[in-house]
């Protein structure tokens, strides 16, 4: 029985080649094929969308160039889920041969990265894993546990170790209890067989790849990219939001054009560039922005509040929807911004009020008898004296008083056209009458 299950296999095998134990690609015994030329790509910091941009326009270099494989060089803490799985989509996306080579360490949603290429190796001492995402609900993690699931089936990699990376509750027997994370080393992983190898340093990378002789083109990133990198942040893009509109908020405030205008000019400048060299926005959102402006600042020369203003802010915060990232980045940078803008305001408002456009707006000066201002008001020898209704007082109307015509108000009671009245009272500019029976009009009693 053993010699017929000996003999049998090989007929097997011919016959259903696909028959046998399943390989992890890039980890067949046969040599792999020499290539000529290499594109060496790194993966480094936080992931977010300046280096998913930067690594399509690398690959698609790469692939112009007719590079036989493409290196990922990754040493990141991890980032934003969403870049790095466009920059999954990119790696899978191309037809050439790529390899993923962990220097230092890729956790997170750097983790997912590695998974991607058909060939994973690591550095001595680096590590893999810790990719459970935040916020840790039910929902998010399920998502993601798929996402390494298929990306490692789909390089023939355990995707129940992949998985482990994600959910703390899955348990692998001797490599991972329950209730923790998983992360691995290279020699842990190798020991697995999770990854193809380690490698120590490039050529021997290299080696293993079978391009020991090949020309390596090194991808660096452009000062542009870099630049675009920063700015996108979420941290860098809600501070440069809020200088943009403190800027203008301080020069409503204070007198003439000086550096609060140009520090929120510059600011504006560079989070809208720095958007547009990322490929989250082009010009149309810059004009739309400036045309909000310019409804806001109509505004402000026109009594109340009206359509002008409604539609200056509906603009500006559209712009700002449109260039972000994600309606999560613009919200948390519009919220910096305006509460950043609305502190300054009430402060410039308690110490400058007086000053700059606000001064043009808003009467600051108290126009007091030292001042030389002098209240307008009827005289008040009119308190007694008698007089006739020349209109229907309902309540107000006019009267003849001393022989001269007066604008009269009654106490609430309606007075007739002709009836006899007396002044009661002389506040301001406002005589107040009362009727005083069939008494004869005119004089004085």
């Amino acid at each position: 029985m053993v010699l017929a299950a000996a003999l049998a296999l090989p007929l097997l095998s011919l016959l259903f080649p696909g028959a046998g134990p399943v390989r992890a690609q890039g980890q067949d015994d046969a040599p792999p094929e020499p290539v000529d030329l290499v594109y060496v790509v790194r993966v480094e910091g936080t992931v977010e969308h300046g280096l998913a941009r930067y690594i399509q326009r690398a690959v698609g270099e790469a692939e112009a160039a007719g590079a036989g494989l493409i290196v990922f060089v990754l040493d990141t803490p991890g980032g934003r889920l969403d870049s790095a799985l466009d920059i999954r989509r990119v790696i899978v996306g191309s037809p050439l041969r790529t390899a993923v080579y962990v220097e230092h360490w890729a956790v997170s949603a750097g983790a997912l990265i590695a998974l991607s290429a058909e060939h994973l190796y690591m550095a001595p001492g680096s590590t893999i894993g810790a990719a459970e995402p935040r916020p840790a609900d039910e929902k998010t993690i399920s998502a993601v546990r798929a996402e390494f699931e298929a990306a490692a089936r789909r390089r023939g990699r355990d995707p129940q170790v992949a998985a482990a990376m994600v959910d703390a509750s899955v348990v692998i027997e001797g490599l991972k209890e329950a209730g923790r994370i998983l992360t691995l080393t290279a020699e842990q992983a190798a020991e697995i067989g999770f990854i193809d190898g380690i490698a120590a340093d490039r050529r021997a990378l290299l080696a293993s790849l079978g391009a020991e002789g090949a020309r390596v083109v090194d991808v660096e990133i452009r000062p542009a990219e870099r630049f675009a990198r920063f700015v996108t942040s979420p941290l860098a893009a809600a501070v440069l939001l809020s200088l943009g509109f403190m800027g203008l908020v301080a020069e409503f405030f204070l007198p003439g054009f000086g550096v609060p205008g140009i520090v929120g000019i510059l600011a504006l400048a560079l989070y809208f560039g720095g958007h547009m060299l990322a490929g989250f926005t082009g010009w149309e959102v810059v004009v739309l922005f400036l045309v909000g402006i310019v409804l806001l600042s109509v505004e402000i020369f026109m009594p109340g509040f009206g359509i002008f203003g409604a539609a200056g802010i509906g603009a500006v915060l559209l712009s700002v929807f449109l260039t972000a990232p994600s309606a999560a980045d613009a919200v948390r940078s519009l919220l910096a911004a305006l509460g950043a803008s609305l502190v300054l305001a009430v402060v410039l408002v308690r110490f400058a009020g007086a000053r700059g456009l606000w001064n043009r707006l808003a009467l600051g000066e108290r126009l007091t008898g030292e001042k030389g201002f002098v209240a307008s008001s009827y005289p008040r020898e009119l308190v007694g004296r008698t007089g006739r209704a020349l209109t229907p007082l309902r309540p107000a109307g006019s009267a003849e008083i001393d022989g001269r015509r007066w604008d009269v108000v009654t106490e609430g009671s309606f007075v007739e056209a002709g009836r006899p009245v007396r002044v009661v009272a002389v506040e301001g500019m406002r005589i107040v009458v009362t009727e005083i029976g069939d008494s004869p009009a005119g004089g004085e009693e």
